[in-house]
């Protein structure tokens, strides 16, 4: 018997314990209850990140200088994230990609019977051939360079990399697009190229 009523007495505890607790809640909300204001703080007009002038545009990239300076076989081996879509050999059957045998420096849309989508025949009317400018901006972002293609690759973003890769590219076709000249270098303290040391 007089563990029974040890028992209750525990629980009798808890469930007070538990009420107090409730009750101190309930009140304090009342009390510190704050509202929310009309107006949110103070608006603070900063200027956006892109409207910094020139300088905060990147610099174009000089092809005549990293083209030679590029690592052939490291190109090849980016290439292999391409290789489920496309092939690059000479009369290579067009996979879910067209073949990209001499697709640098040829025209956009240059594989005969591949089913190319509307956002490229656009493209092509803008932009007919892929130098290197252009195919380092489709390789960089497909979908935000070509809105609408059918291309699902989300894209490179690693210059070197891409470097590389269209410098093997250069390789893969019959008539190879020339180097460009390398731009000359800006005076001491002046804005050079900025990308002609760079190596694959």
């Amino acid at each position: 018997m007089s563990g029974d009523l040890k028992w209750n007495k525990i629980m009798g505890a808890c469930l007070g314990t538990a009420f107090v607790i409730l009750v101190v809640q309930q009140v304090s909300g009342m009390v510190y209850h704050t509202e929310q204001p009309e107006k949110m703080g103070y608006f603070v007009d900063a200027p956006d990140e892109a409207a910094g002038g020139a300088d905060a545009a990147p610099l174009p990239i000089d092809w005549g200088t990293v083209l030679p300076a590029a690592d052939l076989a490291a190109g090849e081996a980016a290439f292999a994230r391409c290789q489920a879509c496309h092939t690059i050999n000479s009369g290579g059957a067009n996979g879910i990609g067209p073949n990209l045998f001499g697709a640098l420096g040829g025209p956009v849309m240059h594989a005969a019977g591949f089913a190319y989508s509307d956002a490229m025949a656009k493209h092509k009317a803008e932009a007919p051939t892929w130098n290197y400018d252009e195919i380092d901006a489709f390789l960089t972002a497909p979908g935000r360079y070509v809105p609408g293609t059918k291309m699902s690759f989300a894209g490179i973003r690693d210059e070197n990399t891409r470097i590389n890769l269209i410098a093997w590219m250069r390789t893969q076709g019959l008539a190879r697009p020339g180097h460009p000249r390398a731009r000359p270098r800006a005076p001491a303290g002046g804005r050079g190229s900025g990308r002609g040391c760079r190596r694959g």
